[in-house]
């Protein structure tokens, strides 16, 4: 028995430490600086919400809370830091916890309706926001540090995002209709999750950011940004559980 808990603990500490290098890879390696807010869009939300819902709410709470902070750190914008810990742990926390309290429906039509809502909930919220803010040219640095200057200036069309809200919300409800009408509610988690950290950057950059570092920025500026950075985390994260669950069943609770 002593052996097996050991076995376990160190499983888990393999996993934890993994998963936190993931998401602090995953943050610095595709960046987009934010002016307005002296932040920066990246994609880091992906492999939270991966840790979070495969290996539960500890894991998600450390890897999304370290991970992150330290990704910060490393590209200098440290007056996040102390913000990114507390935040991002609290939204792996939030998606590890929901992830494994799957409410009990009555009946598969239930869930297929849920299912449906969501997609159309997501369809909304890719094609506004995507279609609002995230359009137009765009600088992507890719590296780790992300270098000085862009790789790519392309240019991104408003409509491409409704498009892709539409492919979205079709994946989601046909998935829900054919084979897991239980998928909405992991669409669910993680945008509760992302709620999270949406809210928890808005109240750090209005109300804390500047008595604390003396940086003053514009906090309203950030909350499409962030919104949008939650929906990729979505869009990318959901998928990737399920192929990694189909191909390693071992990883199912």
């Amino acid at each position: 028995m002593v052996q097996k808990t050991s076995a376990s603990t160190a499983v888990r500490l393999a996993f934890a430490a993994v998963s936190t290098s993931l998401v602090c890879v995953a943050t610095m390696i595709f960046s987009v600086y934010v002016p307005a807010t002296r932040g920066f869009f990246n994609v880091g939300e992906t492999m939270i919400y991966i840790a979070a819902l495969l290996f539960g709410p500890v894991t998600g709470a450390f890897a999304g809370g370290v991970g992150s902070s330290l990704a910060d750190v490393l590209l200098n914008y440290w007056y996040y830091a102390p913000a990114t810990l507390v935040i991002k742990a609290c939204e792996g926390a939030v998606v590890g916890i929901l992830g494994r309290r799957k409410p009990k429906f009555h009946s598969r039509q239930m869930w297929m309706v849920f299912t449906l809502v969501i997609g159309l909930v997501i369809q909304a919220l890719v094609g506004g926001i995507g279609a609002s803010y995230l359009s137009g040219t765009t600088e992507l640095r890719l590296g780790i540090p992300p270098p000085e200057n862009p790789n790519v200036i392309f240019f991104v069309p408003p409509a491409m995002w409704f498009v892709l809200g539409a492919l979205v919300a079709l994946l989601v409800s046909l998935t829900g209709l054919m084979t897991e009408p239980e998928v909405g509610w992991l669409v669910f988690t993680t945008l509760i999750g992302g709620a999270v950290m949406v809210t928890g950057y808005f109240l750090y950059q209005q109300f804390l950011l500047f008595p604390l570092f003396g940086i003053g920025v514009f906090a309203p500026a950030e909350i499409p940004i962030n919104i949008g950075q939650m929906l990729i985390g979505v869009v990318v994260a959901l998928p990737t559980v399920k192929i990694l669950l189909r191909s390693l069943p071992q990883l199912k609770r």
